[in-house]
């Protein structure tokens, strides 16, 4: 038993989830903030059979497809006197980051 965890964009995530849960897949969703846009992001978990790790993999891999985006970012100016400024700076966003974890002991109760 190994337990997936998926780390992708909030657009991509109920799309993703009916495609794992067509497939037979259990999946829970938790909200989540990635740290360099600061954006929602969505974690997805799911524990799987070791056999069935590529078959879910491969799900993910075909709907979270990354994108660039224009975002803006606050950049400080030298003079600490002088307030924040916005600037548009585009950025690659989606995809996914996965993490495959051994399970020691599973129950579902």
């Amino acid at each position: 038993m190994k337990l997936v965890m998926a780390i992708i964009h909030d657009e991509d995530a109920f799309h993703i989830m009916d495609h794992l849960n067509a497939k037979g897949f259990s999946v829970t969703k938790l909200a989540s903030t990635g740290g360099f846009l600061r954006a929602g992001n969505t974690t997805l978990i799911c524990g799987v059979s070791e056999e069935r790790i590529p078959e879910l993999v491969e799900v993910i891999e075909k709907k979270c497809k990354s994108r660039k985006q224009i975002t803006s970012v606050n950049a400080m100016n030298v003079n600490a006197n002088e307030s924040f400024a916005p600037y548009p700076v585009e950025v690659t966003v989606g995809g996914a980051t996965i993490f495959v974890l051994g399970v020691e002991e599973f129950r579902k109760v």
